[in-house]
């Protein structure tokens, strides 16, 4: 299991002034829990980079005064507008107590769907699991070697031994989506009739146009006047 270590400062003034100052000079405020006591410290921005801007999942091996803790990150908070980390928890490590937490999914295999055109959609990421930490794993591999056009791994479709799985069973962690089928299109008219226009001479009428006043339908003008004559 991949584990950085992190040098902590005891931090005995929790106020919001001192938490502000700390953030000021490149700390990052933090708290240890699920021991004996909740331990409350602070380190350099750059001790936790490792653990915060990377896909893999890392322990954490915690001093405090020359006491050592083994340790997950539980939660982490930012700015809302920066994306500046603002507060880190950890819960430490005990062989007999399981923990909560995310690991990240990572896919093994060539989906047979894939060579027939479809496309791999990974809708999950990291899966939310509980486990001892004897069975901790740096990720959860889920296998596609079978996967044909439109199907998928569910959560309750992916079983290793010591670990339960939190996300909900139905949940698809990774699917084969069937390619789209283009339509042909329709060819666009090639001229929009224009209200008052004539056609030329010899030409069929643009379907949808609108015939010039005194026309009626393709009948000619001519024509009207010719029965108005004949009834005289």
């Amino acid at each position: 299991m991949k584990a950085i270590t992190i040098e902590g400062t005891p931090r005995n003034d929790v106020g919001k002034k001192n938490t502000q100052s700390l953030r000021k000079q490149g700390q990052i405020p933090c708290s240890i829990y699920g021991g004996t006591e909740n331990i409350n410290f602070y380190a350099p921005i750059n001790s936790f980079k490792e653990l915060v801007y990377t896909p893999e999942f890392y322990t954490a091996q915690i001093s405090v005064e020359g006491k050592q803790f083994n340790c997950v990150m539980q939660d982490i908070q930012f700015h809302p507008i920066s994306d500046e980390v603002l507060h880190i928890d950890f819960r430490e490590m005990h062989p007999e107590k399981k923990i909560v937490l995310e690991l990240p999914v990572k896919l093994e295999g060539i989906a047979p769907g894939v060579k027939e055109g479809g496309r791999i959609y990974q809708r999950m990421k990291k899966m939310k699991v509980r486990l001892l930490p004897k069975d901790l794993i740096e990720h959860i591999t889920v296998k596609i070697d079978h996967l044909g056009l439109g199907k998928s791994v569910r959560v309750d479709e992916v079983k290793m031994e010591g670990i339960e799985f939190l996300n909900a069973p139905h949940i698809p962690v990774v699917s084969v989506l069937i390619p789209r089928i283009e339509k042909e299109e329709v060819p666009a008219v090639a001229a929009v009739a224009v209200e008052g226009a004539v056609p030329a001479e010899g030409a069929a009428p643009v379907a949808g146009a609108v015939p010039p006043a005194g026309e009626k339908g393709a009948a000619p003008a001519e024509e009207k006047k010719e029965k108005k004559e004949k009834k005289k």
